[in-house]
């Protein structure tokens, strides 16, 4: 104990005799000449200072939006609600219950069908598992009853929303010689940068293949290869998508839908019969693929990717606009349907 006293004594006297020094920065109310900061003759350009986080901020200004629009949307419901003579002596909830979300219930039926569609294991189930997703089913048949009630209640008088919604970042990416699919000269062109051994990326084209359903002609999809490091299989899964693609552009998406369904499978061998199940000609694949013939292509479309600060995958580009990640087609639909109507 008494050492311990003696260690606090010395520590203190330490930080009293010893003053840390730090940088200084003097903050300033922004200038309107793009300068982010000044030292003497060093300049710092909000150009500079933006380059390569582009979307770490597009992140960043979507979650600060998204909490301002909640926010908003809830007022606008509050008012609504209390423009409403029913209201009158009831709480929000107790309107939401008896006039918005009024016979809103969770059958059974309802529970099984979203055991099935999410292959959760029998093993895993029991009455307290079946209460948890009755409570989310709930929740979420609340909500889509509040956005129907919403819906109804803007239909003829919509809300003027004055803050500013982040666009995301835009690049221009050159679709070149990658393989293609969907329509030519379309309004909406995807450029998607994957690695055929990434899970993630997996989800990517299922999105992909989703929205060609969707949009048919309308949109054209590129694919470009950005196998990472520590997947030790894709670059030559890459290589072996563009062997394919030179026998014909419609091989190379059957290609890419086999290896992306069966990803375990991304050996030399295994890349050769699951050309096989495509329908590619075995003789000149084997050799394409023997000789790593498009390796410099691949080698190519991770340069591209690299100068437009792709830094995982799977990444897309909307008519140059970034998005990040498998995300839902929901994502994807909201971007192509703006461009579409532009």
């Amino acid at each position: 104990m008494k050492f311990i006293l003696v260690l606090l004594s010395l520590m203190f006297l330490v930080s009293c005799s010893e003053s840390v020094s730090k940088p200084a920065f003097n903050f300033k109310p922004a200038t309107q000449n793009g300068v982010a900061a000044k030292m003497g003759s060093i300049e710092i350009t909000e150009a500079e200072l933006n380059d390569g986080i582009e979307a770490e901020l597009y992140e960043a200004e979507q979650k600060l939006f998204e909490v301002k629009f909640n926010r908003l949307r809830t007022l606008v419901m509050q008012k609504l609600m209390d423009q409403d003579p029913n209201k009158k002596g009831l709480s929000n909830d107790e309107y939401l219950e008896k006039f918005i979300a009024k016979g809103v219930t969770v059958s059974d039926k309802d529970i099984d069908a979203f055991i099935k569609k999410q292959q959760i294991p029998q093993e895993h189930l029991n009455p307290m598992v079946r209460e948890k997703i009755k409570g989310y089913l709930e929740m979420e048949k609340r909500k889509e009853a509040t956005d129907k009630w919403l819906a109804q209640q803007t239909a003829k008088n919509p809300v003027d929303v004055f803050i500013q919604k982040p666009r995301r970042p835009t690049m221009n990416v050159e679709v070149g010689n990658a393989p293609t699919i969907g329509g030519k000269g379309a309004k909406v062109t995807i450029v998607e940068f994957s690695d055929f051994q990434c899970p993630f990326c997996s989800r990517g084209a299922q999105v992909m293949t989703d929205l060609k359903k969707k949009y048919g002609d309308k949109i054209q999809i590129a694919f470009k290869n950005f196998p990472l490091p520590f997947h030790n299989q894709a670059e030559g899964a890459a290589v072996a998508g563009l062997c394919a693609n030179e026998q014909s552009s419609s091989l190379f998406w059957k290609m890419h839908d086999e290896m992306f369904a069966h990803q375990d499978q991304l050996s030399v061998d295994g890349l050769k019969n699951l050309a096989k199940k495509a329908g590619v000609k075995s003789e000149a694949f084997d050799a394409c693929l023997t000789s790593n013939k498009y390796l410099d292509q691949v080698k190519k479309d991770m340069e591209q990717g690299k100068a437009l600060k792709v830094k995982s995958t799977p990444t897309f580009f909307v008519n140059g606009q970034l998005i990040n990640g498998a995300q839902p087609i929901e994502v994807f639909s909201e971007l192509i349907d703006e461009e579409l109507a532009r």
